[in-house]
């Protein structure tokens, strides 16, 4: 839901190590303040696996990207060589400031996160420094460069289990575990910033994304890691009933909402997801389409605090961003089966 699988894409690495790979040729995105065709844009947790899509999204239109990742959980690999690479985590403040200041961003995407529930409950603070604080830095630091920061944040993990489904972006947030309070608070401090200094920053609330280059090892990701079982002849591990619902949306979705959102330079608080609701049992059977043989789902003991529905409503996003998803989740689906079945790539396109 927010950046690569694990402890985060930000948690307490080495600081300001650089790892340059280049800055590849402007091509025909939007100006930037020099009045080059390209803006200039730092993506913190830009090797993870959203990250790394965006990053390419925006090196393909022509800007120049600045990766911000301490490399916990996110790979190089994943990388394009034109992005200029920094191995630092957004919880060393003074590290940060300096590459965002030699960058001189006009735009940072903030996907670098703490995103493991589990982990959270055990370690909040650990969880709230890299949550909390480290958006805190990516705030001061943008400011000092006037730049405009768009944060990915959660939507599944804020609105609670008594939120109507779908869940609109005007109920009230009621988190169920440290780190939806991390994000919500993140949220507000983003609102604080717009109202005490005039800046434009903006919220992507993220329902469970999943495609190419999401860890089919990892905890967060359920569509890959089902699809590698499939593929291993083993049958999937249910958690509960099966029953629990979610808002799958795939990857290269997310990459053109967070496009369209950098493009209207405003202020906004957007959810980013399908609005359909799908069980896990549903996605048993079309993986079990995808791999061509029946699975059999194995239920084990459901996990505490889980929530039984979550799906975002989007009509925001459509009216304010002129945005939907647009990839069928068998689709979906089958092109994350197809990526791992030929090796799970690194750079494999969304």
């Amino acid at each position: 839901m927010s950046e690569p699988t694990g402890r985060g894409a930000a948690a307490g690495g080495p600081a300001a190590e650089d790892q340059t790979q280049g800055n590849g040729p402007q091509g025909n995105g939007p100006q930037g303040k020099d009045g080059g065709s390209g803006m200039r844009i730092v993506v913190t947790g830009g090797a993870g696996f959203i990250g790394s899509h965006l990053t390419d999204a925006f090196l393909a239109r022509g800007d120049e990207v600045t990766v911000v990742d301490d490399l916990s959980a996110g790979r190089p690999a994943r990388l394009d060589e034109r992005a200029t690479v920094h191995k630092a985590s957004v919880s060393d403040a003074a590290a940060l400031r300096a590459i965002v200041s030699r960058a001189e961003p006009e735009l940072i995407c903030h996907l670098a996160a703490q995103i493991d529930v589990r982990v959270s409950v055990t370690e909040p603070a650990h969880d709230a420094q890299i949550n909390v604080d480290g958006t805190v830095n990516v705030l001061e630091a943008a400011r000092e460069v006037g730049a405009r920061v768009m944060f990915a944040s959660s939507g599944g993990a804020l609105y609670g289990r008594d939120a109507p489904v779908p869940s609109p972006e005007d109920v009230p947030p009621q988190p169920e575990s440290p780190y939806g309070i991390a994000k919500y608070c993140a949220e507000q401090y983003i609102g604080l910033y717009n109202r005490l200094h005039g800046t434009g920053h903006a919220v992507l609330r993220l329902a469970n994304v999943y495609g190419p280059r999401q860890d089919p090892g990892g905890e967060a990701g359920v569509i890959p890691i089902f699809c590698a079982a499939a593929l291993a002849g083993h049958d999937p591990s249910v958690y509960g009933d099966g029953r629990q619902t979610r808002d799958y949306v795939y990857v290269g979705d997310v990459v053109r909402a967070f496009l369209a959102a950098a493009d209207t330079g405003q202020p906004g608080n957007w959810n980013i997801g399908t609005g359909v609701e799908t069980s896990v049992l549903d996605l048993v059977q079309i993986i079990s389409g995808a791999s061509g043989r029946p699975l059999h789902p194995q239920l084990r003991p459901a996990r505490p605090g889980e929530l039984q529905r979550s799906v975002l409503a989007v009509g925001l996003a459509e009216a304010e961003l002129s945005w939907r998803a647009a990839t069928g989740l068998a689709d979906g689906i089958g092109a994350v089966y197809g990526w791992i079945e030929a090796g799970a790539d690194d750079r494999t396109p969304c």
